[in-house]
């Protein structure tokens, strides 16, 4: 009687089985990290006061930005001004309002708020010339491999990406389009922060997806392209 074993406890082992079967695809588009990253998003934002920002740690900071950027675009794009009108109109409304203030104050004895001094220390121009210098020089490497034909596969990315961008051109204004970039600045980073495990996981799956179609791609058409160029031979 002990060693009776129930048809339905078997069915179950099966099932069970089967979900055990299909738990290394799972478990490895769950531990898919999106762009590979290691760190928080917190941290890849650097971290301060502007990772507080953009994650809206910071609300009614955030929510203005929004606010600005939205008012923004509606005087730059449907008033029909030129930008630099409007900017000039601005800045001759602040300094005008700012000396009257100042003035004012001194007629009426009474002191003004001290401004925050704005000085570029040297270390911080050292560090972002250092880092613009590295970013050029990678862009110039790429142009120059590129040129030479010897990375077909970095031509093709590229041509893709001037493509979208020209196509994305056509379609927007500047304007309209820092502005998008200024929402999904804002918002992007702080839903992906919220839903993070959700994400990754889709990601995960996706990414294992496109890699098998690539590595198909691969083999079969961009494998049998010719490296390099037929270099000319020497008389």
């Amino acid at each position: 009687m002990d060693n009776f074993d129930d048809p339905c406890d078997g069915e179950a082992n099966g099932d069970e089985n089967e979900r055990i079967d299909n738990l290394p695809s799972t478990s490895t588009s769950s531990s898919y990290k999106l762009f590979g990253r290691q760190n928080t998003v917190h941290q890849i934002m650097g971290g301060g006061k502007a990772a507080d920002v953009i994650l809206w740690r910071r609300r009614y900071v955030s929510c203005g930005i929004i606010v600005g950027a939205t008012v923004a675009w509606f005087v730059f794009e449907r008033s029909g001004l030129p930008t630099l009108s409007i900017c000039c109109d601005v800045l001759l409304i602040l300094i005008v309002l700012r000396f009257l203030r100042a003035n004012y104050a001194v007629y009426r004895n009474k002191q003004l708020q001290s401004l925050p001094e704005l000085v570029l220390s040297e270390e911080m121009v050292n560090t972002a010339a250092g880092s613009f210098r590295v970013k050029v020089n990678y862009m110039l490497l790429m142009a120059h491999d590129i040129t030479l034909g010897k990375d077909f596969k970095l031509f093709f990315k590229v041509v893709i990406a001037f493509w979208l961008l020209s196509v994305i051109g056509s379609l927007l204004s500047f304007c309209t389009l820092l502005y998008l970039g200024t929402i999904l600045f804002t918002t992007v980073p702080a839903l992906y922060n919220r839903f993070e495990e959700r994400v990754d996981r889709y990601a995960g799956i996706i990414h294992q997806k496109f890699s098998r179609n690539y590595k198909i791609v691969d083999e079969n058409v961009i494998g049998r392209l010719p490296p390099n160029l037929p270099r000319e031979k020497e008389s």
